[in-house]
């Protein structure tokens, strides 16, 4: 078979780490929904080593087992340490992909775990948790060299070659720092992948600009070496720092550049391009972030043309000024925004006003106990999003209650040892203190 180049979205895991912002679970759950109708390869969907997410992400594998979602594979991040696969996989029992993260540069091994672990110990360590998650029954394990553009590139080709012997599947090369040019990408990669004969996964941070470029070369390199490439994006570059390379800049790049008009580079043929808009508008409005104006395709100035050259240009013949064309990412359908009286939903909602939304969704209640249980769910996802609910949550509440039920429930992990249990045993929790 041709190797191909496939889309790993982050979104629900590193860009939810954007500072000072982040998603509601039914949110995340949603952009699932939504890459998985895009035809997107994979969704690192979240943490299964951490509390809050074990009902969300349990309930999205009911999501995969119903067949809601089916195009669009689901993944865990954890630690590369046997200890975290072990409990990923006992909080989150239906969890079938995984990748595992290793610190990898000389900077972070000394850094980071302060002279205690050799690169021995690192290698060590890695494939003793690739070996406990297909011991757990994975299906596809990849693991993540952090700070990858900052290793020592044999350490890497080691690294690599013995995690496959392991059992994991792909390799993921990580620029955590942005630290990464195309050209050096180019050749690290190739080289890593022609010796280790791997999948590569491609991720790159934009704190020089260069996400986007690094990515695309990287996953040129892993096809020109012979094995498939899988590039990490953020919908909307969203992120740590300066953020991730950005999905739909991604894809464009890769269909539509000089670079890539050889057939050998070829992308995952499920994915639906048209489908673009309508998920970056959905993000934008969940991160309560705006698309920036020049964004590429999905920016409002994408298409917009001022200057007499331009306008004139492109009104003969848009090829003149237009690369590709707005219909393919799902733009062009005119936006109905209402000017006079509106009716919405909230965690302060009535019965009639939420018939009211329901009715304009063409959605219909078999009797009264359907219609107040819906808008109850409806109050808690207001409450939980602090968001007015789109059409696309209100829809997914109403097919799939049960499953909205749980991705909104987050019970406390609360179980006080130690000092803060003598403070509560002698109630001292309950003495007035000064806080405002």
């Amino acid at each position: 078979m041709e190797n191909r180049i496939y889309f790993v979205d982050v979104t629900n895991r590193d860009g939810v780490q954007t500072s000072r912002l982040g998603l509601a679970k039914l949110q995340k759950t949603i952009i699932n929904l939504m890459l998985d109708d895009m035809g997107i390869t994979q969704s690192e969907f979240g943490f299964p080593t951490t509390m809050h997410e074990l009902n969300y992400l349990n309930a999205n594998l009911e999501l995969v087992e119903w067949n809601v979602i089916t195009n669009t594979k689901l993944s865990g991040w954890m630690r590369a340490i046997a200890s975290d696969v072990e409990q990923s996989f006992t909080n989150v029992p239906k969890l079938k992909n995984c990748n595992l993260s290793q610190s990898t540069s000389e900077q972070m091994i000394y850094g980071k775990y302060m002279g205690k672990k050799t690169p021995d110990d690192i290698l060590k360590m890695t494939c003793e948790a690739v070996e406990c998650a297909v011991d757990k029954g994975a299906q596809i394990i990849g693991v993540n060299a952090e700070d990858a553009s900052r290793s020592d590139i044999n350490f890497l080709i080691k690294l690599a070659k013995e995690v496959k012997r392991a059992g994991a599947y792909r390799f993921r090369y990580c620029d955590t720092l942005g630290y990464e040019d195309p050209q050096t990408t180019y050749e690290r990669i190739y080289q890593i992948a022609k010796e280790a004969q791997m999948p590569i996964e491609l991720h790159f941070h934009n704190d020089l600009g260069m996400a986007v470029a690094c990515s695309v070369m990287g996953a040129r390199a892993a096809i020109d070496a012979g094995v498939d490439a899988y590039i990490n994006t953020a919908i909307n570059g969203m992120g740590e720092r300066a953020g991730n390379a950005d999905l739909v800049s991604c894809l464009l790049a890769v269909l539509k550049s000089a670079g890539f008009k050889n057939s050998k580079y070829k992308i995952d043929p499920k994915i639906d391009l048209s489908k673009s808009w309508k998920l970056a508008k959905y993000t934008a409005y969940a991160f309560g972030v705006p698309i920036p104006i020049n964004q590429p395709a999905v920016g409002d100035n994408a298409f917009a043309h001022e200057s007499g050259i331009h306008a004139d240009g492109a009104l003969k013949d848009r090829r003149n000024y237009e690369l590709y064309d707005f219909e393919e990412l799902g733009r062009g359908e005119p936006e109905i925004i209402e000017t006079g009286r509106m009716i919405t939903t909230g965690e302060y909602g009535g019965i009639k006003g939420f018939r009211n939304v329901y009715d304009k969704l063409e959605l219909e209640f078999h009797d009264e106990h359907e219609a107040r249980n819906i808008l109850e769910l409806a109050r808690y996802a207001n409450v939980h999003t602090q968001k007015p609910l789109t059409e696309s949550e209100l829809k997914f509440i109403y097919y799939y209650p049960d499953i909205a039920a749980k991705v909104m429930t987050v019970s406390p992990y609360y179980c006080p040892e130690g000092a803060i249990k003598d403070r509560v045993d002698a109630h001292l929790l309950t003495l007035p203190k000064h806080i405002i």
